[in-house]
Order: C-alpha cells, then sequence, then structure tokens
C-alpha cells in the first residue's frame, strides 16, 4: 500500500500527543493529516495562500474520516502519506495513510488510513466553485493514477 504514495512526511510522536492509554490520542491524526496535506502542496509546488488571495478561493474540509488500524506510540517515527484519490467539479479527495517508519518490520506497517473532502468554495459567497484548472493539471502531472470525475 505504501507504494500508492509518491508524498510521505514523517513525524515523530511527541509526550503531549499520548493519552492515559499511552497510545497517540485520536484527534492528533487528524493533526498529523493536516500537516501532512500542507507539506504535499507545498511540495507540489502550490502556493496555497498566493492562490488564496489572488481568487478568493479557499478550500473547505466537508469529510474527515479516520480508521484505526494499529496503536501509535510515543517517541515512534511514523510516515504520513498524502496522495489525490479523485478531483470532482469542485471537490478533491485525499487518501491518507499512516506508517511506521521502515524497520525490521518492514514498509507495510500501517497504523492508520484516512479520507478529507474539501470543497473550493467562493469566499465572497461561501458557494461551490470549480476546482481551477491550473490545479488541476499540476496535482495531475504527479498523481498517474488519478481518477478524475
Amino acid at each position: 500500500m505504501r507504494e500508492e504514495f509518491w508524498f510521505h512526511f514523517p513525524f515523530r510522536v511527541r509526550y503531549s500527543e499520548v493519552d492515559a492509554q499511552a497510545v497517540v490520542f485520536n484527534a492528533h491524526y487528524l493533526t498529523y493529516f493536516d500537516t501532512a496535506i500542507t507539506e504535499y502542496f507545498r511540495a507540489l509546488g502550490y502556493d496555497y495562500l498566493g492562490e488564496v488571495a489572488r481568487t478568493g478561493i479557499d478550500f473547505h474540509t466537508v469529510k474527515s474520516v479516520v480508521e484505526y488500524k494499529a496503536p501509535i506510540r510515543f517517541d515512534e517515527d511514523i510516515d504520513v502519506c498524502v496522495r489525490v484519490a479523485r478531483i470532482g467539479r469542485s471537490s478533491i479527495n485525499l487518501a491518507l495513510a499512516i506508517f511506521a517508519k521502515e524497520s525490521e518490520r518492514g514498509s507495510e506497517d500501517l497504523r492508520a488510513t484516512g479520507e478529507i473532502i474539501w470543497v473550493a468554495t467562493d469566499q465572497k459567497t461561501h458557494q461551490s466553485v470549480a476546482v481551477t484548472e491550473d490545479l488541476r493539471a499540476l496535482i495531475a502531472s504527479r498523481e498517474k493514477t488519478l481518477a478524475q470525475g
């Protein structure tokens, strides 16, 4: 599954991220996802803040899903993987996965999967708008198996 992702972002779990059960508190998975998505777009060369300022279009999160597969513990090194799975007229579906850093356990030590759906929204009208052709092309340049709908 790891090979489905061209982009990954590393984290080391901090003590403040674990709960009384000594595993990463569930809400932090979304923080990991959000940070990795930001870095994904940076790696694409997409100027997120610049585009919002220039066009008045921003993305709103309309769906967040986390599926927990195995615990993540304090001081573990993990990789959060991101890819765009689908681009609709106004939406972008992001697929995510968290793996333990490659080790003797191999590269498929999957800890969680996720899905985030964004909708492009005009910030003045708060109505959905089409994902720009420039962004579609930029994403497609890296996501060779992208299913557009």
